[in-house]
């Protein structure tokens, strides 16, 4: 079976414009998403257009919102989609073999993933929190100057 007649198989398939359209996204960022090997789309067209499936869509709305809405780097989500992938392929190889050392080692691998996951995920954490500490005190001298025009009116 072709690799357009397996994506096709699995559900409809979408051209790049309305990929993006479908996801709030330019067919350029896509198109760079690709690049960066954050995505690789489903399958190609007969006319080697870029096919997307809903497992594509799905990658694209995960990396806009850890972009847009978490303010991830693209090397930051690199490396989350990296993880997320090795755990996938240790899982798998988990449940094929046996043997009690591969296991501790696929096991320390996905630890060791966990780990680089909540140190990515912390420093997000501190420089949000230097950001809302920085405001705080920017407002904090703002009501002081407030204060100091006499007027007692709220804001």
């Amino acid at each position: 079976m072709t690799e357009m007649k397996e994506a096709a198989a699995a559900g409809r398939l979408m051209r790049i414009q309305e990929a993006a359209a479908d996801v709030g996204l330019t067919p350029r960022s896509v198109r760079y998403y690709e690049e960066m090997g954050l995505l690789r789309p489903a399958a190609r067209s007969e006319g080697d257009y870029r096919l997307y499936d809903e497992t594509d869509l799905e990658r694209l709305r995960f990396i806009k919102g850890l972009r847009d809405d978490a303010g991830f780097s693209l090397a930051e989500i690199a490396q989350l989609l990296e993880d997320e992938a090795a755990r996938e392929r240790g899982h798998a190889a988990f449940h094929a073999t046996t043997d009690p050392a591969e296991r501790r080692r696929i096991l320390c691998e996905r630890v060791a993933s966990f780990e680089r996951q909540i140190q990515t995920l912390q420093r997000k954490i501190d420089r949000l929190q230097a950001m809302v500490d920085d405001t705080e005190a920017r407002r904090v001298r703002t009501v002081a100057k407030l204060a100091d025009t006499g007027i007692s009116e709220p804001c």
